[in-house]
């Protein structure tokens, strides 16, 4: 009988100590949660890759980050916007905060990319967090005071586009132009190239713009000699594309685009410098 109560107390003085032990880790494990929680308030969410505040920023400029939670989060691609804003509080330029991770896992990294003219002055950047909902508790934003340097010479371009409104009819290889402007650059010839490979704005997208052109195209060589244009891209301009009217609106906006250059007079479009067969319905 004197064993069985000195067993009986043994075991109740060890499930004593258990419990103790689990009330210690839990106590431990929440402290470690509490400062999670309060380091991830204190960054808001957003990490900012390469500005920090006073820096210099120059166009054409891209920015890159990371969101982490507390209400910034990915969604449909993105992760936000950003205003760049002049010291008069103009907003000289907006653009998305584009995912370059997979949106739907914390964190998510993403780009934007910023062209813009100013002179030299004080600003700030002003980011907003993505807000499906359109509620305002829901809205957040991060300002990052910098100063400001815009393109201070640019050259205006023409970039040449199907558009439904000007040709209902669709006519396969008539286009029409979109004006630009870019730094200026001696390789002027394949900026403006680059500049029509990024497609339509939105704005030209409200007006019938619309390219022929895969997205994801990349020019990888171009020379111009003797009035001749080579172009050389990548596989990406062909890959789906079928059909002579899709074929004949794709090499129109290249060579229209090209053409508006005295010194080109015929276009020659190569794919990772195969000529033969490239383009054809």
């Amino acid at each position: 009988m004197k064993k069985k109560l000195i067993a009986l107390i043994i075991v109740i003085i060890l499930g004593v100590i258990f419990y103790i032990g689990l009330r210690i880790k839990s106590h431990s494990s929440d402290n470690i949660a509490s400062v999670s929680i309060s380091a991830q308030t204190k960054a808001d969410g957003l990490i900012i890759n390469n500005v920090q505040p006073g820096d210099l920023i120059s166009s054409p400029f891209k920015i890159t980050g990371l969101v982490t939670g507390n209400g910034w989060f990915g969604f449909e691609g993105q992760v936000g916007s950003v205003d760049l804003i002049n010291n008069s509080g103009k907003v000289i330029i907006a653009a998305p905060l584009k995912a370059t991770s997979d949106w739907t896992q914390l964190p998510v990294s993403f780009e934007a990319d910023l062209e813009f003219e100013s002179s030299i002055a004080p600003g700030k950047l002003v980011f907003h967090n993505e807000n499906p909902s359109g509620m305002t508790q829901a809205g957040k934003s991060f300002e990052l005071p910098v100063q400001i340097r815009g393109i201070t010479n640019t050259a205006d371009i023409l970039i040449y586009f199907n558009n439904n409104k000007v040709n209902p009819q669709l006519v396969c290889n008539k286009v029409s132009p979109v004006e630009r402007k870019i730094p200026e650059t001696i390789t002027i010839a394949q900026a403006t190239l680059e500049e029509l490979l990024k497609g339509p704005t939105d704005q030209e997208k409200s007006q019938g713009y619309f390219t022929s052109i895969n997205s994801g195209v990349s020019v990888q060589k171009i020379v111009i000699e003797n009035g001749t244009a080579r172009v050389d891209f990548n596989e990406t301009l062909e890959q789906g594309v079928g059909g002579s009217c899709r074929v004949s609106a794709i090499r129109s906006q290249i060579t229209r685009t090209l053409e508006q250059f005295p010194a080109v007079k015929n276009v020659f479009i190569s794919i990772n410098g195969k000529m033969e067969g490239i383009l054809q319905p």
